[in-house]
């Protein structure tokens, strides 16, 4: 799913680098987004060799958007995204409750669950700032404020 995350903000941070769209900040932003998710996917496949377990990477499906209608559409999107993200984490921590698996509940909590929230709640804000702002002159500000 981490792996997949990437997948998804790495054609977000280019449609906003395209000169038809042109907004640097949500670039960058989305760019970071993008790296951030495949370095958590590599801590879960490092702590999977750690706990001697044998890592089986599978196809992971291009997304089906390549273009959004604006800054709005894009991080609803990704709020949406971290959301099932949020969905997938709970539930491992839900079978790692049920088999007593202290050690796993424990790399869940501190390098995962609160992370998520607040990226949950980072991109959340993002949403409500952009319905506020408007497109047009008010994304292009936004997007100002987002890459300095």
């Amino acid at each position: 799913m981490l792996l997949s995350g990437q997948n998804y903000f790495k054609p977000q941070a280019y449609y906003f680098d395209r000169s038809d769209v042109a907004l640097p900040g949500l670039y960058k932003y989305f760019k970071k987004a993008s790296g951030e998710e495949r370095e958590h996917a590599m801590k879960f496949l490092t702590y999977q060799n750690k706990r001697g377990g044998d890592v089986v990477l599978m196809d992971i499906q291009a997304p089906s958007r390549r273009d959004w209608n604006g800054a709005k559409d894009a991080m609803t999107e990704a709020l949406q995204l971290e959301k099932k993200v949020n969905q997938k984490l709970l539930e491992l921590h839900g079978i790692a409750s049920t088999h007593n698996d202290a050690n796993f509940l424990d790399f869940l909590e501190t390098e995962f669950l609160q992370e998520q929230v607040d990226s949950i709640k980072e991109i959340a804000d993002h949403v409500t700032n952009l319905e506020r702002v408007g497109e047009g002159l008010g994304v292009f500000i936004y997007d100002k404020e987002l890459k300095d």
